[in-house]
């Protein structure tokens, strides 16, 4: 049977980033690597030549030092990198002075009281400036070296500036503090107001919630400055005592100076490599310290080795400020891009990032699965809008299903390259992803990204051969792994920090033993067109479906359901999961969303099953589908298939932490649905 043919071809690959770095490998080390694959295994099998070489190709500002990293190591030592180097994230962010070159365009979403909001744009020398009157005010009221700023906040200028332990604004606060809580902040920078769905939302009752809750964690509460993004919507009769306004607070910068020569310039602190940068936080609610060094160098190696992103892109990325992919979008000022924010709903008008799009020649266009999947649905960008400007889209968050593939190059550009990104928030990057030198294939992640020796090992931790499923493992270290879960050493009790440390163990190591295990389900294809193969994405290990003791993932379903029945309107959304049937047995259970009014008949349950049949196995047909009002999904627009198949399985609702999800008020249906599942009516 002839192969798919690729959906897009690169004009001329030899003159992409990644082959140019190809070359610049060839000539230091003299060799004759000629396809990505080669170049692949040459980074996975040279770890300090790679990423040594990596540092150099990305101008990254600093001292190296000599050290990179020793190769004898385990991963599962995560040992230290660049031993040697001092470096600061932020002084590679704004390398780039330019009076003219614009850093930051934010847009909001219009309402009724403001139809057309004026873009608020920042040039980099106005970023530079406003992050050293920043740096000024956080010295001038007491910071020290290892406090953490945090910021409870929508997408906007001021928090890009103050950006280290970020929750977005549509956390419920019982969500935040089970997160501030862990850390402790030292300052907390929050909006006022926040714009959702054409509707102005009061965020300061949210953040006197958050308060009350740390006052009773804290002995000494947290700074608290309060940011005014939105024109016509301050309101301080809300305001607590000892509150202060953002540009108050900036005054105290204008005023001391501190943390700056004589010429100006930041005293910038360049700590080791290693030093922690930020902290995410898993859905779980694990606090996890990432390292400056990490952070720059992968981010670096993405972008201009990988992506090829240029000074003169523009590039947005749909995200909430609580979600990884908001510090990747960040990182990309390390490039010298302009960088488009945005505050508001992606669909309620989905005419309105496309608009912006044009409006403002985006180039690099991020978003996630979930989206792509809702615009499908019935609308087509480029029916309405030119979108030339356009080089890339990424699409992350889920598995993109085949036929999204199918949907972008329709309906959006027929000539852009599609990437399907996958990393998390454990690396805060990508294990696979977009090359510029490589074609995108239908449904398939392009490559493995270079100096991530990452493989497909079965259950037995044995290296499975192209096209057979399995689980996502990294086998050596690189440097975007975690510093660690909170706290680290010297910032708690010796037996806090080595709790955190068996966590971390447990998370990453103890599944596989000497390899990193990531929790994903996925398929590494046969390699096509020198690519080592590329990357499909079946879902989470825990969530993966086992009937019959036959491993599949979810996403094999639902890319049925979406090419035979979403793209024809008769089926909204779906869920599947697998229940316990006695020993480690399960069966599948498919939840469909309907279109209102619309019923589950017999005749369309007999038909998602022959398709399902026809289309995959008889192992992958469910043994019950169920009409559900509503999926649920995670802020980041995840489906969340671990929690409804612990729910149906027996847990109760209790497990749920509600403020990490979009709609918890649906999962009451499926702990009822469970009951009934596992009782007779059902057996």
């Amino acid at each position: 049977m002839p192969e798919d043919p690729p959906l897009y071809r690169p004009q001329d690959p030899d003159a992409s980033a990644t082959f140019k770095f190809r070359d610049l490998v060839n000539t230091k080390f003299g060799l004759q690597l000629a396809t990505y694959h080669d170049l692949y295994l040459w980074s996975t099998s040279h770890i300090a030549d790679f990423w040594a070489t990596a540092w150099d190709a990305t101008s990254i500002i600093g001292e190296k030092g000599n050290h990179v990293v020793d190769e004898s190591v385990n991963i599962s030592k995560n040992p230290p990198w660049f031993a040697d180097a001092r470096v600061n994230w932020a002084e590679n962010m704004l390398h780039c002075r330019s009076s003219e070159k614009v850093a930051l365009i934010q847009a909001t979403e219009p309402t009724p009281l403001d139809p057309s909001p004026d873009l608020r744009q920042c040039t980099y020398a106005q970023l530079y400036e406003l992050v050293s009157r920043l740096v000024s005010s956080l010295l001038a009221n007491g910071l020290k070296p290892g406090d953490r700023v945090a910021s409870y906040s929508s997408n906007c200028i001021e928090n890009v500036a103050s950006i280290w332990v970020s929750a977005a604004a549509d956390f419920g606060p019982a969500g935040v503090l089970e997160r501030f809580e862990q850390v402790q902040p030292t300052f907390i920078f929050a909006v006022d107001a926040v714009v959702y769905n054409a509707k102005v939302h009061n965020h300061l009752s949210k953040l006197t919630t958050l308060l009350l809750g740390l006052e009773e964690k804290s002995d000494v509460p947290p700074k608290i400055v309060i940011i005014h993004p939105i024109p016509g919507a301050e309101d301080r009769s809300a305001w607590k005592e000892g509150w202060v306004g953002w540009d108050d607070f900036i005054r105290e910068g204008e005023i001391e100076k501190l943390g700056r020569s004589s010429s100006g310039e930041i005293l910038w602190h360049r700590a080791s490599f290693n030093w922690p940068l930020w902290i995410l936080f898993s859905s779980g609610s694990t606090a996890i310290v990432h390292r400056a060094g990490g952070m720059l160098l992968q981010a670096k190696k993405e972008f201009v080795i990988c992506a090829d992103l240029q000074p003169d892109d523009v590039f947005f990325y749909y995200t909430t400020t609580g979600w990884m992919m908001y510090n990747f979008l960040i990182s990309g000022l390390s490039v010298g891009c302009t960088l488009v924010l945005y505050d508001g709903s992606p669909l309620r008008d989905p005419d309105f990032l496309w608009k912006l799009t044009d409006r403002l020649k985006i180039s690099i266009f991020g978003t996630s699965a979930k989206y792509l999947d809702q615009l499908s649905k019935g609308y087509k960008p480029r029916q309405h809008h030119n979108l030339s400007s356009l080089r890339h889209i990424y699409s992350t968050g889920s598995p993109l299903s085949a036929a999204l593939f199918e949907y972008v190059y329709e309906n959006i550009h027929p000539n852009v390259l599609l990437g399907s990104i996958t990393g998390g928030t454990d690396i805060c990057s990508l294990f696979a992803g977009m090359c510029s030198a490589l074609p995108v294939y239908r449904g398939e992640i392009q490559c493995r990204m270079l100096g991530l020796a990452v493989e497909s090992y079965s259950e037995t931790g044995t290296l499975n051969a192209p096209d057979e499923p399995g689980e996502l493992v990294c086998l050596k270290a690189f440097p975007c792994m975690p510093a660690g879960f909170w706290p680290l050493d010297g910032y708690g009790t010796d037996v806090e920090v080595a709790a955190a440390r068996a966590k971390y163990h447990q998370a990453y190591f103890a599944e596989i033993d000497g390899v990193w295990y990531h929790g994903d389900h996925i398929v590494i294809t046969r390699s096509r067109a020198g690519n080592g193969g590329g990357l499909i994405m079946l879902g989470r290990s825990d969530g993966v479906l086992n009937p019959g003791g036959v491993r599949m993932g979810s996403s094999e379903i639902y890319d049925v359901i979406d090419s035979a029945f979403s793209s024809t309107g008769k089926i909204l959304d779906c869920l599947a999961v697998g229940q316990k049937i006695g020993g480690s047995d399960e069966r599948v259970i498919l939840f469909v969303k309907l279109p209102d009014a619309q019923e589950l008949s017999s005749a369309l349950e007999r038909q998602i099953k022959e398709e399902v049949r026809a289309r995959r196995t008889p192992r992958h047909v469910p043994a019950q589908i169920i009409q559900v009002n509503d999926i649920p999904y995670t802020l980041n627009g995840k489906r969340v298939e671990v929690l409804v198949k612990k729910i149906i399985n027996g847990a109760p609702l209790s497990i749920v932490n509600p403020s990490t999800l979009a709609n918890p008020e649906c999962l009451p249906f499926y702990y009822d649905i469970g009951i009934e599942l596992r009782g007779k009516n059902y057996l």
